[in-house]
């Protein structure tokens, strides 16, 4: 997966927006306001940072200790670091981005999570 594949996948999902609020070389896509992945563009080879439930952020480093990292400058528990190298397919990755996606849209308190529905709808 490359970056224009990438950003344009993250920025299909309903109610997501992307901004620089760190600096202008971190990406990061928000759904309804709350950050779901982190791509550093200066990084080479292209990683992402993604949500990940705790237990599956443990069994997925474990299974690709090389390409699934703790989250940089991230909590360590809640996120990983992806790298896009050495065979991680694209069904894979999109499977992790859907993941940090629903597990952000869980949590979100239930008037966002009604206005996510209604942009669903108009979708």
């Amino acid at each position: 997966m490359d970056l224009e594949i990438l950003h344009t996948y993250c920025l299909s999902k309903p109610g997501v927006e992307e901004c620089f609020p760190f600096d202008e070389h971190t990406l990061v896509f928000k759904v309804m306001g709350k950050m779901y992945a982190l791509v550093p563009l200066e990084r080479v080879p292209l990683q992402i940072n993604l949500k990940c439930d705790p237990e599956k952020a443990i069994e997925l480093r474990e299974e690709y200790p090389d390409l699934i990292l703790p989250g940089y400058h991230m909590s360590k528990v809640h996120w990983n670091t992806v790298i896009f190298e050495y065979g991680l397919n694209d069904s894979f990755i999109i499977d992790l981005i859907n993941h940090s996606y629903d597990l952000v849209v869980s949590k979100l308190p239930k008037k966002l999570k009604e206005e996510l529905s209604d942009i669903e709808s108009n979708s």
